[in-house]
């Protein structure tokens, strides 16, 4: 039942109670008639306190019942304001405040952000995803001045969030800091002091490509980044953009560096020593001397066993020997010899295939270019299988030093999510501020991503990442007008058993 007023030919309002049931109206009380608006209202309030006592004191009919109920559904939708589907949207923004991003004063990068996590695309895809699925108007220009803003402005900011919160997590300090670099490459051979053409990861030659360096802490949580022109040689980048890290957000020396020996040469060794940072990095065995070279082959192979060797300058080269990657090092090279052997069993070769990398070290090559493979220095080579090296500084013991350099693997795997799953190249922007701007957005993407991934595991969910974001995609907030206050209901709906177990994502501030 409703109250309703209903103007009269004679210009009076009279003030009923109606039922509707199965479609059909129906009159229940007139209260009366009234000359004025002030007059209707009272009679309306009035109706209201009739119906409530109607209500509480007379037993309805099933059918009015019914009737009632059909009717509340009814007004109810008929006063939808709009349906979204924008469980990412809330998941991923209420990270974002947590983390301490809302200190950006500028809603534009919230949404790039949460649009690059949830469904990565072009900025113009973006905005147009934001407008469907979250009711978020961003005009295309807009992201573009504000691309240009974020460039000069707010990257500091950015980062020093990045620090802080990860800081917290880690309980006040950071520990262990990884180091690598990847490169990105353009959808284009245009060059400029940015983009250069040099040695790509992803395999593209011909396209131009800048250096990304990443500095992530223990766990994979991303702390800085730096853009260097795409001919720089990776190993001159660590040590300007460790010292830089150190000196922008006061660090001291409490960390310990940890590095591929990809990127590691003498120069950046000494560098490292004498700015007095402790450092874990890759040992390349091969390349010792000829007195730690024999030291190394004379350790016995027992699995598992680790073996130390003290230089002057009071670094440790630890030794360790592994069954496993013993029989994995032999594998490789069978292999490898094998693809020689069909290669060059005519005994005449390309030129290509003279400067083909990889197992060619197992070749003899004469002057007149006949090629034979090497027994002998295959069987040099097995001597070393197993065998893996670690330099540093540190007063750790071996199994720890082992260990840490083993979680390399989290900033190989921001390199993997950033470029894969979160689609930081190929890039589509040519100049600089922009395409600083892009990397800019992916980095602050992938914090989200791994504040996610943290509280997916604090919170039990069973769940990997990408299937919380694809359930948290049909999760929808329903909003309703309320005519009378003129005021918006806004419920998110949790409707099914995969929505309901995410909720806890949603119900609370983070931990």
């Amino acid at each position: 039942m409703y109250v309703r007023k209903k103007k009269n030919r004679s210009g009076t309002i009279s003030v009923v109670v109606v039922s509707k049931t199965l479609g059909k109206y129906k009159e229940v009380k007139c209260l009366g008639t009234a000359n004025t608006e002030d007059e209707a209202e009272t009679l309306c309030n009035d109706a209201q306190k009739w119906i409530h006592a109607y209500a509480g004191q007379q037993e309805l009919d099933f059918n009015d019942v019914k009737g009632r109920e059909r009717e509340e559904t009814e007004r109810v939708i008929s006063n939808t304001d709009t349906v979204l589907i924008n469980g990412t949207q809330l998941l991923l923004d209420r990270i974002y405040d947590d983390i301490g991003f809302n200190r950006i004063p500028d809603e534009i990068l919230r949404h790039l952000v949460t649009a690059r996590v949830s469904q990565p695309a072009s900025k113009l895809a973006t905005t147009e995803y934001l407008k469907s699925y979250y009711d978020e108007d961003v005009d295309l220009n807009h992201v573009y001045r504000y691309m240009d803003k974020l460039y000069n402005t707010q990257q500091e900011l950015v980062q020093q969030i990045s620090v802080e919160h990860t800081r917290k997590m880690l309980g006040g300090k950071i520990g262990l800091m990884f180091y690598d670099v990847t490169t990105l490459y353009f959808e284009s051979a245009k060059t400029d002091d940015l983009r250069k053409p040099g040695f790509s990861k992803d395999g593209k030659t011909a396209e131009s490509q800048v250096v990304l360096g990443l500095l992530v802490s223990e766990g994979g949580y991303p702390l800085s980044y730096s853009l260097f022109n795409g001919s720089q040689y990776e190993g001159y980048t660590m040590i300007p953009m460790i010292d830089d890290f150190k000196q922008r957000f006061s660090l001291g020396r409490d960390f310990v560096v940890v590095a591929d020996s990809g990127l590691m040469n003498s120069t950046n060794v000494e560098l490292l020593r004498n700015a007095g940072y402790k450092y874990i990095i890759g040992a390349r065995i091969k390349s010792e001397n000829s007195k730690v070279k024999k030291w190394i082959l004379e350790q016995p192979k027992e699995d598992g066993l680790n073996y130390e060797y003290t230089r002057n300058n009071g670094e440790r080269l630890i030794l360790n020997y592994s069954a496993a990657r013993a029989g994995k090092d032999a594998y490789n090279r069978e292999r490898g010899i094998d693809r020689l052997r069909k290669a060059y069993k005519t005994g005449r070769l390309t030129k290509q295939q003279v400067n083909r990398r990889g197992y060619n070290k197992f070749l003899e090559i004469s002057k007149d270019v006949e090629v034979l493979i090497s027994e002998q220095k295959i069987k040099e080579d097995s001597l070393w299988d197993g065998l893996k090296g670690y330099i540093t500084n540190t007063d750790l013991d071996a199994d720890k030093v082992i260990s840490e350099y083993r979680e390399l693997w989290v900033v190989e795997r921001a390199f993997r999510v950033s470029k894969g799953t979160l689609e930081m190249r190929p890039m589509f922007h040519f100049t600089e501020r922009r395409i600083e701007a892009h990397v800019c957005i992916c980095f602050v993407a992938y914090k989200i991503y791994k504040e996610l991934e943290r509280l997916i595991k604090v919170k039990n969910i069973p769940l990997s990442i990408g299937k919380v974001l694809d359930v948290a995609k049909t999760v929808t907030t329903i909003r309703v007008r309320m005519p009378e206050n003129g005021l918006l209901y806004i419920k998110t709906l949790f409707l099914s058993d995969k929505h309901r177990s995410i909720q806890p994502l949603f119900d609370q501030r983070m931990e």
